[in-house]
């Protein structure tokens, strides 16, 4: 039973057990004490998550320090044009319409120069048409009388709007003219509806189209003028970038394949990260044809010519990631549980890790033709040995057959063998000998994609007009073998 007993400080509460003895309660906690305590648990997760938010952001300006200089200059922008706002000469200069300049900072700064272009052209012409075209409607409507004017106002929004809305839907105009097209809807809109109850509906669209043009041309000066960033160099970076990265996962996934030390000399987690580097071939589609779309916009900078073959990335781009589903088939092998048995490996081991060297180097100096603008000497060496050796994996793989007998027909023609060791070379199953077959075809199938990826680098050198390189003794050691497909499929030497 519980006791109540005074204490000098209060009371004390007891409870009495079954043998007789007694034993304290502790007193339970206020909520003052408990409220603190949550309190203070929700203040100091709340630092720790703002202190890692803080730590992520620095690592990313340290690791990128352009993102940061972009900043930088978006905010320099809007201060700029801010001025329009807080300076009275200004603003009584552009009127109200002073926040359409701030908006289009905004709305048109991008990271790149090409993307700075593309949207403030848009938008400069997608304004300028529409209120062109909102200012002669709204001038017939004003002629036709108060009762036919808000008919052949709404009928022409109407028809505007649907139409340029279907032409956002063409592959073609969507690429390029998207930004534009919207623009015009929104501009058309407005413009049209103000007009009907604004006099001065002239007035109000000169001072919108000053506002915008001061906010765009304010934002090509600063990102061309300070530190630019070209789509056009990030484009051309992404591409020798991922053939390094195609070259790299070739060699890595060949040599894991037949634990050849020599291609994975690194660590575990850098070995696994230079097989995998095709993915970032696979996943580069979308951010190629976007760089592609902006360079065209730019203007003539460092190597490149104003009319610099830019579409021409998007084919290398295409046939890198032809080679890369190869190479994403060739890492399911390496992984697959069903494995050759070691022997069989050892037949075509050296000659399969012969041909995997010699495609990763065709593809390394293709990088390095595109790194340094000028045609190589050695191209054609190189993809020779590439095709030679091939041919002697073709080779190779036809003598396979005689490595092994089916164990049925071993056992019929042989019973007396049944109770003795057999020779392992004479006893594996078909479905084993699978997967080797299957690694060398594909090997085969990667060389052949790698031929168009020359051919299209080649195309670029020629429309860009790569320096030459001369040089006599290379020259005179080219061969000029090469392998071709026949119509049954295979490889012959011509």
């Amino acid at each position: 039973m519980a006791q109540e007993k005074e204490v000098a400080s209060g009371r004390e509460w007891r409870i009495t057990m079954a043998d007789g003895s007694s034993e304290a309660l502790a007193p339970d906690a206020g909520f003052a004490k408990i409220a603190w305590l949550a309190l203070k648990g929700l203040i100091g997760g709340l630092v720790l998550k703002v202190w890692k938010f803080l730590k992520k952001a620095w690592d990313l300006g340290h690791n990128e320090p352009r993102k940061v200089i972009h900043c930088l200059k978006v905010g320099m922008a809007l201060t700029v044009v801010s001025l329009f706002y807080y300076m009275r000469p200004l603003y009584e200069g552009v009127g109200g319409n002073a926040m359409w300049a701030v908006m289009t900072v905004v709305v048109v700064f991008e990271n790149n120069v090409g993307a700075t272009l593309c949207k403030s052209i848009n938008r400069i012409c997608g304004t300028f048409l529409a209120g062109f075209l909102a200012i002669g409607i709204h001038w017939i409507a004003n002629r036709s009388g108060e009762e036919f004017e808000p008919f052949i106002t709404g009928i022409s929004v109407f028809l505007l709007a649907s139409a340029a809305t279907f032409s956002r839907f063409i592959p073609s105009v969507k690429i390029r003219f998207d930004y534009g097209i919207m623009i015009f809807i929104l501009t058309f809109s407005l413009v049209s509806v103000s007009g009907y109850r604004v006099d001065k509906l002239m007035d109000m669209a000169g001072q919108r189209l000053t506002t915008i043009i001061i906010g765009t041309s304010l934002c090509i000066i600063i990102t061309v003028v300070i530190c630019p960033i070209w789509a056009g160099e990030e484009l051309y970076m992404l591409i020798t970038r991922n053939m390094d990265k195609l070259a790299g996962s070739l060699d890595g996934c060949v040599a894991e394949y037949f634990n050849d030390s020599g291609g994975l000399a690194d660590s575990d987690k850098e070995s696994d990260k230079k097989v995998l580097g095709y993915k970032c071939v696979l996943s580069s589609k979308g951010t190629e044809e976007a760089m592609a779309n902006f360079a065209r916009w730019e203007p003539a900078h460092g190597r490149f010519n104003f009319r610099h073959p830019w579409k021409q990335y998007l084919k290398i781009g295409a046939s890198m990631r032809d080679c890369a589903y190869c190479i994403e088939a060739l890492n399911g092998c390496v992984n697959s549980e069903n494995e050759a048995p070691e022997f069989t490996k050892k037949h075509i081991s050296n000659i399969a890790i012969k041909v995997s060297s010699d495609s990763s180097m065709v593809i390394k100096e293709l990088a390095k033709i595109m790194k340094t603008m000028k045609k190589s000497s050695t191209i054609d060496f190189l993809v020779g040995e590439m095709n030679n050796a091939v041919l002697e994996l073709q080779e190779d793989l036809k003598s396979l057959p005689a490595l092994f007998i089916p164990q049925p027909l071993q056992e019929a023609e042989c019973p007396e063998n049944k109770s003795t060791e057999q020779d392992p070379k004479k006893a594996v199953p078909l479905m084993e000998i699978i997967p080797l077959v299957t690694l060398a075809s594909l090997l085969i199938e990667i060389v052949s994609r790698i031929e168009g990826m020359v051919s299209a680098v080649e195309e670029l050198a020629g429309l860009a007009e790569f320096k030459s390189v001369n040089d006599r003794k290379t020259n005179q050691n080219q061969t000029t073998n090469k392998v071709v497909p026949d119509h049954q499929g295979a490889l012959q030497r011509v």
